[in-house]
């Protein structure tokens, strides 16, 4: 169940936070366990379950898109739309200041990937590409979907990945050792040779993976 009554107020639990504000589940997450940095709301529970009052989710998405808005940054519009750039020229058509923060929109669906000699991937996007992405912002952080698409929770983009297995027998081995999650990142990118933050991506969908299938042994 997404939502329910209680005492006349309607509350909503976390996969029912997502279909409401049309956020990735991920991002649910993430909200909750940096609570403070975002001014999530408190949860509460009931019936063993985790449960958010649904006007306090509207009063923080509220506030939550209009500091997003408030970060956006001004669009370089020159040059040929059929340009295909690189991170970097797309982080500075974007205004950024660094590759590091172009949205998971475009990280996610880039519209040609080339394999350099030293096995790493680069990414290239037509400019139109990267103009589009730019005009669909609506100033909150990208939730991995394509611009513009709300409703129901949906697959993680790396839910059916082949590296997934990798990632989770990894977060297995440090819990069996006692180990806490910190440096996995740097273990799983070296492990497949890929970068950091794919490797942090893809211990997050390990990690909800782990945590919904010791949830469903328990009950």
């Amino acid at each position: 169940m997404a939502r329910q009554v209680i005492d006349g107020r309607t509350a909503l639990d976390r996969a029912g936070v997502a279909a409401h504000t049309g956020a990735a589940y991920s991002t649910v997450i993430h909200w909750c366990r940096h609570r403070a940095r975002f001014g999530f709301p408190q949860a509460f529970v009931r019936d063993g379950r985790e449960w958010f009052w649904l006007d306090e989710i509207d009063a923080f998405h509220a506030a939550h898109l209009r500091a997003k808005r408030a970060e956006l940054t001004t669009i370089d519009r020159r040059g040929d739309p059929e340009d295909l750039l690189g991170s970097g020229a797309a982080a500075k058509v974007l205004g950024y200041g660094s590759y590091r923060n172009l949205p998971d929109t475009l990280l996610d669906h880039p519209d040609r990937v080339e394999l350099l000699s030293d096995g790493r991937v680069r990414r290239l996007w037509f400019r139109r590409t990267v103009w589009a992405v730019a005009d669909a912002r609506t100033g909150r952080q990208s939730t991995g979907r394509t611009p513009g698409t709300t409703g129901a929770r949906k697959p993680h983009p790396y839910a059916d990945d082949p590296r997934l297995p990798v990632a989770i027998a990894l977060l297995t081995e440090a819990g069996r050792a006692g180990r806490d999650r910190r440096g996995l990142g740097v273990a799983l990118a070296q492990r497949l040779g890929i970068t950091q933050r794919t490797a942090q991506r893809l211990l997050a969908v390990a990690y909800e993976a782990s945590a919904t299938s010791l949830a469903a042994s328990s009950d």
